[in-house]
């Protein structure tokens, strides 16, 4: 109840600094001044590596160091790998298979040429509130349980109503078995009933909702799915850490890479949270310059850089 209160408290004093920022001369500095940069912020991403659980109609990705397309006279001869000792630096060679890997922003275009693609969806995602509903007791007697609409009322009746616009993870650790690619051809999992999906959209009118499986749900047809991008709405896969971000109080930062006519994103998600909370990083030292560490090198068994 004492985290809870703090959060309210937390996001009724963003409220006022926005307010404040907005009719003083330095705009919207001061809400970073005032709120962003006391806060903490978890990253909810999986590392992408050629070896990440993908749907099994996938085939593997790879990665590889960069070579010289063709001869730069003075610097590097044609296929030529481009080396930190003789080049003075390196590039890597990313062969994906998909732009459904790892954690993602599905935009509607996936199943749905006449909706937007990854490249279209608009500027005003960038930061939400956000909401997390977990669904941890309930998968611990199914280990197939959706989210239903009784869940959300539930968290509303302890939280308050979700927030219109708000982005909606839902909570169940399936994540924590990442990156055990055997996860990625599970027939049960946890999920969100399509009758929790519209409830989240067409009652509480949010942005998207988000998952940490694979897949919306386990149906044959995945059914959530389908009508999601059948109607236009986008949807967050793959999330991770969620038991480290309060149900309620947060912000979400979304990045994703633009890539024109793409039906996946590659995606990163940043939680922002009061800062009173206990996981996650504050903004200081070490933000600029970034410290050094052990030196990279490119691993064959990994198929890719490690230190």
């Amino acid at each position: 109840m004492k985290s809870a209160l703090k959060a309210v408290a937390s996001l009724l004093l963003f409220g006022l600094s926005i307010g404040h920022a907005w009719s003083g001369e330095n705009g919207l500095w001061d809400v970073y001044d005032q709120a962003l940069k006391k806060a903490r912020y978890v990253d909810l991403t999986h590392t992408i590596t050629p070896h990440i659980p993908v749907w099994p109609g996938f085939t593997d990705s790879r990665f590889a160091q960069g070579v010289a397309g063709k001869e730069i006279p003075g610097l590097a001869k044609k296929g030529e790998t481009f080396r930190w000792e003789t080049h003075g630096f390196e590039v890597t060679q990313y062969f994906l298979s998909t732009d459904q890997l790892g954690t993602q922003l599905d935009p509607p275009a996936h199943w749905a040429p006449e909706y937007p693609a990854i490249d279209e969806i608009p500027a005003t995602y960038a930061v939400r509130p956000l909401v997390v509903i977990s669904i941890v007791e309930q998968l611990k007697s199914n280990d197939n349980y959706h989210l239903q609409v009784s869940d959300i009322e539930a968290w509303e009746a302890k939280n308050g109503r979700i927030p219109e616009g708000a982005v909606v993870f839902v909570r169940s650790d399936w994540s924590k078995k990442w990156p055990d690619p055997a996860i990625a051809q599970a027939k049960r999992f946890p999920g969100v009933s399509l009758a929790a999906l519209q409830f989240l959209h067409e009652q509480r009118h949010i942005l998207f909702h988000g998952h940490e499986p694979l897949d919306t749900d386990s149906t044959p047809n995945l059914e959530g799915e389908h009508w999601l991008m059948h109607h236009g709405y986008a949807q967050a896969e793959g999330v991770a850490n969620l038991d480290q971000v309060p149900e309620k109080g947060a912000l979400v930062a979304i990045g994703y890479a633009k890539f024109g006519g793409g039906t996946g994103g590659y995606a990163r998600y940043i939680a922002i949270c009061p800062p009173d909370w206990k996981y996650g990083k504050t903004i200081g030292e070490g933000d600029a310059p970034l410290p050094a560490s052990s030196p990279l090198h490119f691993d064959e068994k990994a198929g890719m850089r490690i230190r």
